[in-house]
């Protein structure tokens, strides 16, 4: 029983010795303890050629309260580090993961105008490094970034948004390192992504030059992005209810102008409902100090939505005046209780008043210019030859102001047309 016990404890005693000599073997192959791995390949001569290429996984997210966007991609480095060369008759690569790259060189890339980034590390940090017997080097990480993009909103929500995410090297200036596309346009890679709220209509790479006073140029790579917005949300739920509370405002132009609590009822209704609309769209929006397309057409409905509640206002301020003048004008009698001809809306009405008991008037200067006869004209002209165009500004005035339900005719085509002139622009403008 002992000398059974005993062979199993030599057995696993053999199977981590075998282990660790493996590692160390791996480590001799390769010399690592027999060179400085502080200082990059080749220091002192020409710079290191550090090729990238890029494989997007996915674009996580993207806020526009925050103008960032969220990625997760491989990246992959390709460099050659003689000090690492092997001798190999099969000319085979051999494979490590994060425990011998922290023993060795590797490009300090970073990502600029990053605000967070972390490497994957489940199971194990996503980390590979490949190293083949002459030397050359792939090292590929799976990493999530967060970087910021500088939108613009003028157009939101029609807009088109153009990100990037830039690489350079940290420590390393472009007389050391030089960073490249290894595969020019075809090292940057993307899998099916579907986003949301937009849609990708071009990924590709370019690389540049960015300067730092004190420290010099250095080698910069992007990768570009273009995103287009999708619209049928945002008409669902702001610009269709936004048109329906317009239309809506447009229905007391039918109420009859004496029913004062439903018109005003319905205006104010529609003056609320557009103020949450606004509330609501400008609460998921940055605070920016221009002005953005949906904040056109949300205040030019909202201003039409107003201008229907002070049409009514002018409406029944005109039918005061109107049935005031009747009264001073002696169509109702000085004995004639006005409070009982008044409606629960304050206006005098001419239907609660009883006139059949007075004697007609003779039409004076001073009487409805409707009624009043024109000593240049027919008696009895046609209705075609009464041209507006013969009556001054203040004729016309006059006019609405005794005849007020001329108002309420006049909007139910004015405003409809102008409301469609206006989206007509707009649509044009902003498509």
């Amino acid at each position: 029983m002992f000398p059974s016990m005993q062979r199993r404890i030599d057995y696993k005693l053999k199977r981590q010795d075998s282990t660790k000599t493996l590692l160390i073997k791996s480590e001799q192959l390769l010399r690592i303890e027999e060179q400085d791995f502080a200082i990059r390949p080749g220091f002192g001569g020409s710079a290191i050629p550090v090729g990238i290429d890029v494989q997007v996984e996915s674009i996580d997210s993207i806020s526009e309260v925050n103008m960032d966007f969220t990625m997760t991609l491989y990246l992959r480095h390709y460099w050659k580090d003689e000090r690492l060369s092997f001798p190999s008759h099969t000319n085979q690569s051999r494979t490590f993961d994060s425990r011998l790259v922290k023993k060795i060189w590797v490009p300090d890339v970073f990502f600029v105008h990053s605000k967070r980034s972390f490497i994957h590390d489940t199971t194990m940090e996503n980390i590979m490094l490949r190293v083949y017997p002459d030397g050359n080097i792939l090292y590929s990480v799976r990493v999530t970034v967060t970087a910021l993009c500088s939108m613009d909103f003028s157009s939101f929500p029609l807009d088109t948004q153009n990100c990037s995410l830039e690489l350079e090297s940290y420590a390393y200036n472009e007389n050391d390192l030089m960073l490249y596309w290894k595969n020019g346009n075809d090292s940057l890679r993307t899998d099916e992504i579907v986003l949301s709220q937009f849609f990708i209509e071009h990924f590709h790479a370019s690389s540049g030059l960015a300067f730092y006073s004190s420290t010099g140029w250095y080698n910069r790579l992007f990768i570009n992005f273009i995103l287009r917005r999708h619209i049928f949300f945002f008409m669902l739920q702001t610009y269709f209810p936004t048109m329906l509370m317009v239309v809506l405002s447009w229905v007391s132009f039918w109420i009859d102008r004496r029913a004062v609590p439903a018109r005003v009822s319905l205006g104010i209704t529609t003056v609320l409902t557009m103020s949450t609309i606004i509330t609501g769209v400008s609460s998921s929006m940055p605070q920016v100090s221009y002005v953005k397309a949906v904040d056109i057409y949300l205040w030019t409905s909202f201003l039409f939505v107003f201008l229907s509640v002070i049409e009514y206002a002018a409406v029944n301020y005109c039918t005061t005046l109107e049935e005031m003048r009747k009264m001073r004008r002696g169509k109702i009698p000085s004995t004639f209780n006005a409070s009982q001809a008044m409606a629960f809306d304050g206006c005098f009405h001419d239907n609660d008043i009883e006139l059949t008991t007075f004697p007609r008037m003779a039409p004076t200067l001073t009487s409805d210019p409707l009624t009043a006869p024109s000593p240049n004209s027919d008696p009895r002209p046609p209705e075609g030859t009464r041209l507006r165009r013969q009556r001054s500004v203040r004729e016309n005035v006059e006019l609405l102001v005794n005849n007020s339900y001329m108002i309420d005719s006049y909007s139910r085509l004015a405003f409809p047309l102008s409301y469609l002139l206006f989206n007509t622009v707009y649509w044009s403008l902003y498509c």
